[in-house]
C-alpha cells in the first residue's frame, strides 16, 4: 500500500519516478497553487515566455528523456499550447500538458478565462491526446492520472490532465499501484517472423528505413544491432535523421524520394525488399509524394500495427518486433552503396551563401552537439548533413509548425547538458519564437543559433510569391545587448561566418549569428522540393 497526503503530491512523485527532472510552464492564477508545489519539489519550474514556446520546449525534452511536461493555467494558457500538443500528437512524442482550470466548487457562475463552457477546453484536447482526463473527484484522481501517464509512456503521444485548483491539495487515501506494460501476441509475431524470414532469405537487395519511433521508444541500440547482425543497408527519414551514426558503413543516408539524393532513391526503390520500422510515411517524409514504393515489396511496422505486403498484423511491439529480427535473420552479404568523403571547407572572402553555409557547418559538427532545425529552409538544407555517434538531429519535419527551434533547443539542453544546441532557424520562425532566448539566458545555456536571414519565408516564394510573405528586417545580432546576455555576430561572406562559428564554439554562453542572404538564395534540397510544392499549389487553383 502506498499513502500520499494530496493529489498534486502524487502527480509530482510520480513525474520523478519517470525521471522528470523539469516541467515547462508560464504561471498563471488557476495553476499558482501547482507551480508552488512545483517549487517545493525536486522537479524544477522552467518558466518560459509564453505557453507554446514552453509546449515546444518540453516535446523536445520528452525527445530525449522519454517525457516531457507543459503546465498552464486555463484557457488563456490551455489554447495557447494546442499548437504544440497537436504537434506532439502528429510526430509521437510523450508529451503531458497539466493545465490549472477554475475549482470544483466555485463553478455555480461564469468565471474568467472560460469561453463557452466549463468543458470546452477538455472538449479541445481530446481530439489531438491520446488520452485525456479531468482530476474533479479525489477518489478517481489517482487512477485517472496513472492511467495518463502510462498512455503517455506506452504510446508515445501527448495526454492532457486538467487539475481544478481546489483539488491540488484534496487529500487522497492509501491505494494500489497497477503497472500497466503491453505485450505482444506471441503467436500473431512468430508467424510475422517466419513470413519475413523466407521473404528476407529470398531478397538480392533487402533495405531497411528507420523511423522516429525508433527513435521515441529509444531503440537505437538495438536497430544498430540489427542491422550489423543481418548486414542489411538502412536509411533514415527526414523527421528520423540521427537515428544511427551516419558514418556507419551500413547507412545509405535521409530518403525523401526525388527530393533527396538519387543514389539514395535509386537503392530503396529498385529493393526487393522494403522492411519500414517506425516511420511516419507523410508528403513531407515522401518527398512530396514522389517516393515510389512498391506495397507488394514492403513490410511496414509502426507502433500501430505491422502490415506484410497486403495483410496485417495487430499488437505486435517495436522491441520485440526487432529482437525477433535479430534472432530470426541470418547474415548474408550485399553490395553497398559507396559515400562520397565530407568534403573539406575552405572559407572565402566570398557573400555567404546558403549551401556554402551548411557545408562550412558539416565541416564543424562535434561529437556533443545537438542540431535542432525549425521548418523551411532550416530543415531542407540540413538533410544532407552528416550526423555522427553523440550527436543528434532534432526537426518537426512532419507537423513543420514554424517557431519549434529555439524553444526546443531549451529543452533538449535541460534533458541532456551534455549536448550543445546549433540551432538552424529561419527569420520569419525566429521572430514568432525567438523571445526564447531570454529564457535560454535565464538558466545560463549556451546554444549557438543561426538565423538565415533573407527577409521572409522563402518556402512560400517559391509556392506563391507576394508582399504577404516579407518580414520586416530586425538586427538580430543586437539582441545580446537587449537581453543582457550572450554574444551577437552579423556576416556577409563565408569567412566571417566561419569565424563566427569558432568564436560561438569558443564562448561559453548564447550566441546569435545574423546570417544575412540574398532574397532568393536557397539550398539544393529546396529548389529540388521546389517545383513539386509549386505544382501541388497551381493544382489545387486549378481545382478551384
Amino acid at each position: 500500500m502506498i499513502h500520499l497526503d494530496n493529489i498534486g503530491a502524487h502527480i509530482l512523485q510520480r513525474l520523478e519516478e519517470y525521471n522528470v527532472r523539469h516541467i515547462f510552464g508560464v504561471a498563471g492564477d488557476y495553476i499558482l497553487n501547482f507551480f508552488k508545489m512545483i517549487e517545493d519539489s525536486n522537479i524544477k519550474l522552467i518558466c518560459t515566455c509564453d505557453e507554446q514556446s514552453a509546449g515546444f520546449a518540453a516535446d523536445a525534452y520528452a525527445r530525449i528523456n522519454g517525457i516531457g511536461v507543459v503546465c498552464v493555467t486555463y484557457g488563456v494558457g490551455g489554447f495557447k499550447v494546442v499548437n504544440s500538443t497537436a504537434q506532439a500528437y502528429a510526430e509521437r512524442s510523450p508529451l503531458m500538458v497539466i493545465s490549472g482550470a477554475p475549482g470544483v466548487k466555485e463553478r455555480s457562475y461564469q468565471l474568467h478565462h472560460t469561453i463557452k463552457g466549463f468543458d470546452t477546453q477538455f472538449n479541445v484536447f481530446k481530439n489531438i491526446t491520446i488520452s485525456s482526463v479531468i482530476l474533479d473527484d479525489p477518489k478517481r484522481a489517482i487512477m485517472e492520472f496513472d492511467d495518463a501517464l502510462l498512455s503517455c509512456i506506452n504510446y508515445k503521444r501527448p495526454v492532457y490532465v486538467e487539475l481544478p485548483r481546489d483539488m491540488v491539495y484534496a487529500p487522497i487515501g492509501d491505494y494500489h499501484r497497477i503497472e500497466r506494460r503491453y505485450v505482444s501476441n506471441e503467436n500473431a509475431l512468430l508467424e510475422a517472423l517466419q513470413e519475413i524470414k523466407c521473404i528476407v532469405d529470398m531478397a538480392k537487395r533487402p533495405v531497411i528505413i528507420a523511423g522516429e519511433e525508433i527513435q521515441r521508444f529509444k531503440l537505437e541500440s538495438k536497430l544498430k544491432e540489427l542491422v550489423e547482425k543481418i548486414n542489411i543497408p538502412v536509411a533514415s527519414t527526414i523527421l528520423s535523421k540521427s537515428v544511427i551514426n551516419e558514418y556507419h558503413p551500413l547507412y545509405l543516408g535521409v530518403y525523401e524520394g526525388a527530393i533527396g539524393h538519387e543514389d539514395v532513391r535509386e537503392y530503396v526503390e529498385s529493393s526487393d525488399c522494403i522492411i519500414i520500422i517506425g516511420a511516419l510515411l507523410s508528403d513531407i517524409t515522401l518527398g512530396i509524394f514522389t517516393a515510389k514504393l512498391d506495397q507488394n515489396k514492403c513490410i511496414n511496422i509502426t507502433s500501430e500495427g505491422l502490415s506484410i505486403r497486403y495483410h496485417k498484423y495487430e499488437n505486435i511491439r517495436l522491441d520485440d518486433f526487432i529482437d525477433g529480427l535479430i534472432n530470426t535473420l541470418d547474415r548474408k552479404e550485399y553490395s553497398l552503396v559507396q559515400k562520397c568523403p565530407i568534403e573539406e571547407f575552405v572559407a572565402k572572402k566570398e557573400k555567404i551563401t546558403i549551401n556554402r553555409l551548411f557545408k562550412c557547418i558539416n565541416s564543424l559538427l562535434k561529437y556533443n552537439h545537438a542540431l535542432v532545425v525549425d521548418a523551411g529552409d532550416a530543415l531542407f538544407g540540413s538533410a544532407d548533413l552528416i550526423i555522427q555517434k553523440g550527436t543528434i538531429f532534432m526537426s518537426c519535419a512532419y507537423y513543420s509548425s514554424l517557431g519549434f527551434a529555439i524553444p526546443a533547443s531549451l529543452g533538449i539542453q535541460l534533458a541532456n547538458p551534455k549536448l550543445r544546441p546549433i540551432v538552424l532557424v529561419g527569420d520569419g520562425s525566429f521572430q514568432m519564437t525567438g523571445m526564447e532566448v531570454s529564457t535560454i539566458a535565464k538558466y545560463n545555456l549556451n546554444p549557438i543559433v543561426i538565423i538565415l536571414n533573407n527577409k521572409g519565408y522563402t518556402t512560400e516564394r517559391i509556392m506563391l510569391d507576394g508582399p504577404f510573405n516579407d518580414l520586416n528586417e530586425w538586427r538580430y545580432e543586437l539582441i545580446p545587448n537587449i537581453i543582457n546576455s550572450g554574444k551577437g555576430f552579423i556576416v556577409n561572406t563565408e569567412e566571417e561566418f566561419y569565424n563566427a562559428i569558432l568564436d560561438a564554439e569558443a564562448y561559453d554562453g548564447l550566441s546569435i549569428i545574423n546570417v544575412v542572404l540574398d532574397k532568393d538564395d536557397k539550398s539544393e534540397a529546396l529548389k529540388r522540393m521546389a517545383e513539386h510544392l509549386a505544382k501541388r499549389v497551381r493544382d489545387t487553383k486549378d481545382i478551384l
